[in-house]
């Protein structure tokens, strides 16, 4: 046997020395550790105490004084005198045939068909993006403006776009042969258009989102798959797509919460109301209208209630999926 790994053999099996234990703490040492862990909470608590303190006043108490409402007749204003008449309110609201539930509809119909085009697009438009190329800094640049102006800015810069005289949507589909339409102008079409609209402004985060998680994926899986002879197709289904499942819930429960609360872009474009045949009105443009055009607070707040309650259902439901797939 070489001398290097004798050596090594003997330095391997000697046994290592004994850890002779120091004297034990005295009982004032012991004080004093106890006193420092004590005072050590305490300051933890102290420096978290101004972050509940925001929290408490900015989040519980609207929730609180909104759900107290909701159980009063209050109108005219919110100061103004009002009794408690329990869940009336809530009844009238679920009973509602003309308003809530359209509403509620399009809402639903609205937050599915924009996060999913927006998922769809924006996870191909990651797989793109997902190696290097030649100018892709420039690429992402142009990618995330449409996040840089507000949703009244698009808003009224699509109006100015999709307006049925003197848009240049309508000039340049006649150019093309295609003959004009009315876009938001119509019944029919706001609310799909009002979803494209969006699909072109947040699409870019979804990704963003999605690059971020596919960066961080391992290369290992996907070239053994390549080397079993494993198609494209097959290596995204069976590879890239289950590893990237918690990025996608993630992504997919941040959006959906964002879109189910759009109202800005809906407002700026349609007006109050959702329109004139309330096309567009969503559970959030509809408790707006109660609360400052028909100042029916009480049946506003337990339409918000309502509202809350469904977007935490959705959440729940949305994070049960995502679990029992990446199990």
């Amino acid at each position: 046997m070489p001398a290097t790994e004798a050596t090594g053999a003997a330095a391997t099996a000697r046994p290592s020395p004994a850890r002779v234990p120091g004297p034990a703490p005295s009982g004032a040492e012991r004080r004093r550790q106890r006193t420092f862990e004590q005072a050590n909470r305490r300051l933890k608590w102290a420096m978290l105490a101004p972050a509940v303190l925001f929290v408490g006043l900015m989040i519980v108490f609207p929730l609180v004084f909104t759900l107290n409402l909701s159980l009063t007749d209050a109108f005219g204003a919110v100061n103004a005198d009002s009794a408690h008449i329990g869940l009336r309110n809530f009844g009238d609201a679920l009973g509602d045939t003309r308003r809530f539930w359209p509403a509620a509809r399009r809402t639903l119909v609205f937050t599915v068909g924009a996060v999913v085009l927006e998922t769809v697009l924006g996870l191909a438009l990651a797989m793109l993006m997902r190696k290097p190329f030649r100018g892709m800094r420039w690429v992402r640049t142009v990618l995330i403006v449409p996040l840089l102006a507000t949703p009244v800015a698009i808003g009224i810069l699509w109006l100015l776009i999709l307006d049925p005289t003197n848009g240049i949507a309508n000039h340049l589909m006649e150019a093309v042969g295609l003959p004009r339409q009315e876009f938001l102008g119509s019944v029919g079409q706001s609310l799909p258009t009002l979803m494209l609209i969006d699909v072109w402004q947040w699409t870019p985060m979804m990704t963003l989102l999605l690059l971020a998680g596919l960066t961080t994926l391992p290369e290992e899986p996907g070239e053994a798959a390549l080397m079993d002879g494993a198609s494209a197709w097959q290596r995204f289904r069976y590879v890239v797509l289950p590893m990237l499942g918690p990025t996608l819930a993630t992504a997919l429960v941040l959006r959906a919460v964002d879109a189910l609360k759009t109202f800005d872009i809906l407002y700026a474009t349609k007006g109050a109301g959702g329109g004139s045949d309330f096309e567009v009105e969503t559970l959030n443009v509809y408790a707006y209208g109660l609360t400052f055009d028909y100042q029916e607070y009480g049946l506003a707040a337990a339409v918000l209630v309502l509202f809350t309650l469904f977007i935490v259902g959705v959440v729940v439901l949305l994070r049960r999926r995502g679990g029992r797939k990446n199990a």
